[in-house]
């Protein structure tokens, strides 16, 4: 009987471990053309894989139709490869699953087949390789660790506000009464500020506002994701273009560029969206395509 009982007990704890690792990630990556063959989808082993994968509860896509969170954030999905050790008259294949920074996460059992067609061999060892990914009950399970990165500086500058409000208390004293008190010298002089008699001016200087030089091209698409307190954008290549932040006003944002070379504001004028900021002392702005 426990020889019976402690192989359960491991192959247990082998697919519990298995399902919580497996939960951390939101899609797995089929590949177009696998390495072991050479050209895509050979066999039609790319599209048997997705196909298991989706019957089997996963969120597979393939690698060159990812959507825009994958693209933005890669390390939210698994990339599965193929290993072929197929000989003469026999094919085995293994699948394996890796992350974003190619530590293997996931292998299946090896697939088996004797076929003489390789069409039909290449689908009966993936099939028998699901066999060990049938079973882990996988639900995917958000977490800090994979959702995309944000950038917020609210801290920073909540942090420098209090930091200047703690040093004025310490080095500026406000006393309302001053007064000495001893044997040779006795005075009293009273501190309290006095109401001051100026008054505002009726009519206060407005300005105009600054004349804009737009720029018009506009080819680049940008694909707003949302963060906190505003929207990531992203381009198609994948990569974080800028960041736009709320303000108190609706449809005008602080805004980013990821480089940190150019910060102002994105505001919508009609049904555009532009970015204005400052270069060499001069107000510029940039039509922008965003896609929300």
């Amino acid at each position: 009987m426990k020889n019976i009982l402690l192989p359960l007990f491991l192959i247990c704890s082998f697919y519990g471990m298995s399902q919580a690792e497996l939960n951390k990630y939101k899609y797995i990556i089929v590949p177009t053309k696998f390495e072991a063959f050479k050209s895509e989808n050979q066999y039609q082993t790319s599209t048997l894989i997705k196909y298991n994968l989706v019957e089997n509860g996963f969120t597979a896509v393939y690698d060159n139709d990812m959507p825009v969170d994958l693209v933005a954030n890669r390390c939210i999905g698994l990339l599965l490869s193929l290993k072929d050790d197929s000989s003469m008259f026999t094919t085995k294949v293994t699948l394996i699953l890796k992350d974003c920074l190619s530590n293997v996460v996931y292998t299946t059992v090896e697939g088996v087949s004797k076929e003489k067609d390789y069409k039909s061999a290449y689908s009966e060892a993936i099939k028998e390789c699901f066999k060990s990914l049938s079973g882990v009950g996988y639900k995917f399970e958000p977490s800090g660790d994979n959702v995309p990165p944000t950038v917020s500086f609210k801290n920073d500058v909540k942090r420098i506000e209090e930091k200047g409000s703690v040093q004025s208390k310490q080095n500026i004293p406000n006393p309302v009464v001053q007064q000495k008190a001893t044997l040779e010298e006795q005075s009293y002089k009273n501190m309290e500020p006095v109401q001051s008699n100026i008054t505002k001016a009726e009519n206060s200087m407005e300005t105009a506002p600054a004349q804009v030089a737009y720029k018009s091209d506009i080819a680049t698409v940008l694909y707003a994701q949302p963060i906190a307190n505003g929207y990531q954008l992203v381009d198609s290549t994948p990569k974080i273009a800028m960041w736009m932040w709320k303000t108190s006003v609706a449809n005008v944002f602080i805004a980013q560029a990821y480089n940190a070379a150019e910060d102002g504001i994105i505001v919508k004028k009609g049904d555009k969206w532009y970015f204005e900021y400052y270069e060499n002392e001069k107000l510029v702005g940039q039509e922008l395509n965003i896609k929300f």
